[in-house]
C-alpha cells in the first residue's frame, strides 16, 4: 500500500530575502549574493566556518537547508534524510571561474579550491556533512523546476523506506542570479500544508 505523503515545511530564497512556510524571516536592501549570504549567516547565528570556503551553489543550498533541518537533526546521531535536488546551470557559475583561472598562460593558477566545486552535486556533500547524513541523495539538471519527477521520485524513496524525510527543491545559481526553493516532505500528516504540493508552493 503507498503511504501518504506530506510538506513538512518549506523555504525560498530569491531576491535578497528568505522566505520560511510562507512567512519572510530575513529580507535585505539589494546587494550581491555574497554579501546577502554572509548577512543571513550572521543574522541566524550559524556557526559554521568552512561556509566562507564554498562556492556560492554551495552556500546557497546550505543556508536553504541548514533552516529547513537543523530544527529537526542534531549531531549526536544520523539521520535518514534523502537529499534530491535540482537546477539548470549544474555548477558552471563555478566553472566559468575555474575556467578564468587556467585560461591565462600569463597568470596560469588552477585553484584546487575552486575546481572541488565544478560538479553541482558537491552541495550535497556540504549538506550531508553538516547534517551527518550517509542517506540517498540525487541532483538532478532541468530545463526548467520538474515538480511532477521530484515529486514522485521523493515519494518513491519514502515508500519504499529508502528514506525518513526527504529534502528536495531547486537550487539555481548562475552570474549573481539565485533562486532556492526546498522542501521537507515525510509521512506524518502535516494538515497545514494538507492541500499543497510542490508546484503550488513553488509557483506561489
Amino acid at each position: 500500500m503507498t503511504q501518504k505523503t506530506y510538506i513538512q515545511s518549506y523555504i525560498q530564497i530569491e531576491n535578497n530575502e528568505i522566505v520560511l512556510n510562507g512567512k519572510s524571516v530575513f529580507k535585505i536592501e539589494p546587494t550581491n549574493f555574497g554579501d546577502f549570504s554572509k548577512q543571513a549567516l550572521r543574522h541566524f547565528e550559524i556557526q559554521y566556518p568552512k561556509f566562507f570556503k564554498m562556492d556560492a551553489l554551495s552556500k546557497l543550498a546550505f543556508l536553504g537547508s541548514e533552516l529547513l533541518l537543523s530544527p529537526i537533526t542534531s549531531t549526536e546521531q544520523e539521520h535518514n534524510i534523502a537529499l534530491v535536488l535540482a537546477n539548470k546551470s549544474s555548477s558552471l557559475d563555478t566553472d566559468v571561474k575555474y575556467q578564468e583561472s587556467i585560461s591565462d598562460k600569463e597568470n596560469y593558477f588552477p585553484s584546487p579550491a575552486v575546481f572541488v566545486y565544478t560538479l553541482p552535486n558537491i552541495c550535497l556533500g556540504e549538506i550531508s556533512i553538516r547534517h551527518q547524513l550517509k542517506s540517498e541523495n540525487s541532483f538532478f539538471i532541468f530545463d526548467t523546476f520538474n515538480t511532477e519527477f521530484m515529486s514522485n521520485y521523493s515519494n518513491i524513496l519514502l515508500n519504499t523506506n529508502k528514506a525518513d524525510t526527504v529534502l528536495c527543491g531547486w537550487v539555481e545559481f548562475f552570474n549573481d542570479s539565485y533562486k532556492a526553493f526546498l522542501c521537507v516532505i515525510g509521512t506524518e500528516e502535516n494538515t497545514e500544508y494538507k492541500n499543497e504540493t510542490i508546484n503550488t508552493l513553488y509557483n506561489k
